[in-house]
This record gives C-alpha cells, structure tokens and sequence, in this order.
C-alpha cells in the first residue's frame, strides 16, 4: 500500500506545544494506522473524530453533483483533520481521504472539545493553523481554473514532498487525475513533460522529486503564496520543509 516515506515521529502541532498541554492531549489521544484508500469522513456528516497525522496524507476532496471530485487542501504533519470543530461546528463540509498511509494521533471530537476550552496554547496553535488552511483552500480554488496542468502538477508534487518527509512517493496517474480534477491522459502528458526535463522520475505509480529547485521553478505561484502561509505561523513552531522552502526562494 502506498506508504509516506521517511514517516516523521510527531505532529508539528503537537510539537508546539508546552509540555504539560502536549501531555494532556496525548493522555486523550491514541496512536492508529490510517491506510490509503480510507475515508474518514464525508460531507454532511457529523465530525467524531479529529486527527493528527504523524506519517500519514490525508486529502480534503470537494464532491459534486453526480460523483466527480476534486483535492482543494492536503494535510500532513504540520496540521490536523477536524477543523470544523475547532470553530464550533460538528459537520464535515468535505470528504476526507487517506492519501499516503502512515500513523496519526486520534482524539474523540467530545474530547478534543474539552481540551480545546482547557489549553490556550493549543488554541492558539489551531487558530493560526486554521489560516493557512484557509489559504489554501482560497489559493487551490484559483489555480484550478487559471493556471496550466503541468504547473499544477509540479505545485501539487511539492506540497506532497513537503508533507511526505522524502523524495519519493507512490501516485498513479489515476489518483493524481481524481486529485487535480482533469482527465488521465493530461495527467500522463503532464508528467511526461516534467519527467523529460529530468525534474522528476515516474515509473509503476512510483515519483521520486530529482530536482526539487527546478519543480519549484515549473510549479505556479501558488506554492509560494501557500509556503509564505505556513511560514506566518507563531515564531516558537519548529519550522517545517515548506516553511524552510520560502526562505530558499527569497534568498
């Protein structure tokens, strides 16, 4: 199954944390196995459980009238599945899928209610964290219309590369059209284009990242727009690969 490579041992919003808020929230948490393919949640459906991805992808997918679908934010280890609870609704407005197996921390949303209202610091953390989602729920709306396939092909390889913790990770190009919204064949022409600039190597589902400067250089706009988000974060959160990578471009 497919698996994130070099799986992180933590949660950067747990990372964050004090100590003694961080031992609470664990004392109410367990650590599970997500696997690919699993849908932890769909829209209209009440939110009973939130999770913190420690190794694990899970993809927030928009459904529309008559089945199609289409990726508009991915979490990783920087952040959490649950976000509607954090502001004070229980219904998931989206379908929640696992992308990349790997392990997570999760909390019974009636628990995590609890500790939310107890710890400040942890309010803090999922306030901000709330914002960059925002923003890239907003930025990935845009670049869906607007901006070539093979860009956001490339945009969509970095924000998985920076979650994945690795050069390599495993995408068919089935999986990659449902994410992007576009037939399989444009996915195909796509990635054959960026293959052939030696930027990444496709083979059986499996892409490793070759060159990541030169992706960052196809990727649109929105990757940096998405990246300087993540890096507005409080100052005492350990920087993750997506924050590291603003710096790299403005240099």
């Amino acid at each position: 199954m497919p698996r994130v490579a070099g799986t992180p041992l933590a949660n950067q919003l747990f990372d964050a944390l004090p100590r003694r808020a961080r031992r609470v929230i664990l004392e109410q948490s367990e650590l599970v196995e997500l696997t690919f393919g699993d849908i932890l949640c769909e829209p209209g459906e009440q939110v009973r459980d939130v999770y913190f991805p420690t190794g694990s992808l899970i993809s927030l997918v928009a459904v529309l009238d008559g089945g199609a679908s289409i990726e508009v934010a991915l979490v990783g280890n920087e952040g959490m599945l649950g976000v509607p609870l954090v502001l004070g609704v229980d219904i998931s407005p989206m379908r929640a899928v696992v992308q990349g197996t790997g392990g997570a921390w999760r909390m019974q949303g009636t628990h995590f209610r609890r500790v939310l209202a107890s710890s400040p610091a942890l309010r803090r953390g999922l306030d901000a964290y709330v914002y960059v989602l925002l923003a890239q729920l907003g930025q990935g709306a845009a670049c869906a219309c607007f901006h070539r396939l093979e860009a956001r092909l490339a945009y969509w390889l970095l924000m998985t590369q920076d979650r994945a913790q690795g050069d390599q990770f495993y995408l068919t190009h089935s999986l990659l059209a449902k994410i992007l919204g576009v037939r399989r064949s444009g996915v195909s022409m796509a990635a054959g284009a960026l293959q052939r600039r030696r930027l990444i190597r496709y083979s059986r589902g499996g892409i490793t990242v070759l060159d990541r400067q030169g992706l960052e250089h196809a990727a649109c706009a929105c990757y940096q727009v998405v990246t300087a988000a993540y890096s507005r974060l409080s100052a005492d959160r350990k920087p993750g690969r997506a924050v590291q990578a603003v710096g790299r471009a403005a240099a």
